[in-house]
């Protein structure tokens, strides 16, 4: 009977999918999740009415309350996360306000999501940005041991799903990871069911379009029941994006892990399960290509370093390649450029040659090329626009727009070293040429700026980026690209 029902199961959720160059080649990265029933569903949402909607739900509730469920999967529990929901299932469904567009979400507080302060929720960090992952995709990271238990303060859960949404907003145009930290989700601070549903509603397809990994770590059985709740009304395409993840050692293996802002007590949750399993984990790849720089070393070393073994050019090789590629009308002309995401195998060794001294091979594809020159951007030792110029690019907003040509001036011209000055007036001419093509290619000044604000502009590692800041560094970005020809000199 085992082997009948393995032989049902999707192959595409198996480790040995890994390698695969498809568009969702990340299966579950845990072998305790390795096996997961393929979804009966295409890729067409669920049409039904609210009431349709509650009765699938209903009945799938019936199954996993009969034990009629299959859940042969061994979830790691945690000793917080109980992984019980107490509450009436049906009534909290039923009562659930439908959510059909934006206004409705707004209306559930009798606010508009754009005239919002979201001061009160974002000082949670429930919610934040960081940098990208190795397919060079913007990661956002969810964290519910940060939610504040219910009763405590009056803390807006639907006001906090306006603020995942105006989040998300942001990045929903191009390639995006997720990582959602589930410990810490206790009966104490969870949201109601009734919440979660709005959530689902409310994400609709261009949300869930550009999602290309939702990794969920360290399961428990909440997810599990959630999961069957929801199952009948998520997309096979979507499912097979979701990864659950025991570990932060399995994690690593695709995400860099020092730029997470991982709380302290999912580090530690993450530790005392190590010793508890003792579980023989996998070792993580090292997070730049070469641990100790050799001459010809590029990514993840410094600009005067790569200068001084580049024959003093300031220009690094390699962004020499990616724009020299790019720069014909086939590539500038391609839509999506630098929006979407690459291969992590293909990106990976395209690092290591180069860090070898090698040619890299683009394979005729110009978002390589473009996913490649960002990566290298990223991986600067520090952020082309220096950690010191932070505050002040994060203060754009606060200037005056008669004010802002000038200071921007004086912040790129006195203040900028003069490598970096020559390297950004490089890559920043290239890409007023991209956005000479956006009728063709996609991408206006400000879709390039939500991509290259922060592969240029980083806070210092002591502080992590908040998500106030990336508002300011994209404007501050868009507006560079738009006067680039009175800023830069000729």
């Amino acid at each position: 009977m085992e082997a009948n029902y393995q032989a049902t199961l999707s192959p595409a959720r198996t480790l040995t999918g890994m390698n695969n160059e498809t568009e969702d080649p990340y299966p579950s990265l845990s072998d305790y999740h390795d096996y997961e029933p393929n979804l009966e569903f295409d890729d067409t949402e669920l049409q039904a009415s609210s009431n349709n909607a509650v009765q699938l739900l209903e009945a799938k509730l019936d199954l996993i309350n009969s034990g009629a469920v299959v859940t042969g999967i061994d979830y790691l529990e945690s000793p917080v996360s109980d992984g019980t929901i107490e509450e009436n299932f049906e009534e909290a469904l039923v009562d659930a306000p439908v959510i059909e567009s934006a206004d409705d979400l707004a209306a559930l507080e009798g606010e508009l999501a754009d005239e919002e302060d979201y001061l009160d929720i974002s000082r949670h960090g429930i919610v934040e940005v960081v940098g990208d992952d190795s397919a060079g995709r913007k990661i956002i990271v969810v964290s519910a041991c940060k939610l504040p238990p219910i009763g405590k303060e009056a803390f807006n859960h639907a006001k906090l799903l306006r603020y995942l949404m105006h989040t998300l907003d942001k990045f929903v145009e191009q390639d995006y990871s997720l990582v959602y930290f589930h410990y810490g989700l206790t009966s104490k601070n969870k949201p109601p069911l009734s919440w979660l549903w709005q959530a689902y509603k409310a994400f609709d397809r261009k949300y869930k379009k550009n999602l290309k990994a939702l990794y969920l770590v360290h399961p428990t059985n909440f997810i599990r029941i959630v999961w069957q709740i929801f199952k009948p009304a998520i997309s096979a395409k979507f499912g097979r994006k979701m990864m659950y993840v025991n570990y932060l050692e399995e994690l690593a293996q695709y995400i860099n892990l020092d730029q997470l802002i991982i709380p302290p007590q999912v580090l530690q949750h993450n530790e005392q399960l190590v010793s508890k399993n003792k579980k023989s984990l996998p070792t993580s790849p090292p997070q730049s290509t070469v641990a100790t720089p050799i001459g010809t070393t590029q990514f993840g070393a410094s600009l005067s370093f790569i200068k001084e073994n580049n024959n003093g050019d300031p220009i690094p090789p390699i962004v020499k390649q990616c724009i020299e590629f790019l720069n014909c009308p086939d590539a500038l002309e391609t839509e999506g450029i630098f929006r979407r995401s690459a291969n992590v195998g293909v990106i990976r060794k395209l690092q290591h040659d180069c860090n070898q001294g090698l040619q890299a091979d683009f394979k005729g594809d110009p978002h390589i090329a473009a996913v490649l020159l960002k990566t290298f951007l990223h991986e600067l030792d520090e952020p082309l626009m220096t950690y010191e110029l932070y505050d002040e690019i994060t203060q754009f907003q606060t200037l005056s727009k008669d004010e802002r040509p000038r200071r921007v001036k004086i912040l790129v011209l006195e203040k900028l070293p003069e490598d970096n000055y020559h390297l950004l007036k490089y890559i920043v001419q290239f890409l007023s040429k991209v956005i000479d093509r956006s009728d063709l290619n996609k991408m206006t000044s400000s879709n390039l700026a939500v991509v290259f604000g922060p592969n240029l502009v980083r806070a210092p590692p002591s502080r992590g980026m908040s998500l106030s800041a990336i508002g300011p560094i994209n404007q501050f970005i868009d507006f560079l690209f738009t006067f680039q020809d009175k800023i830069f000199i000729i």
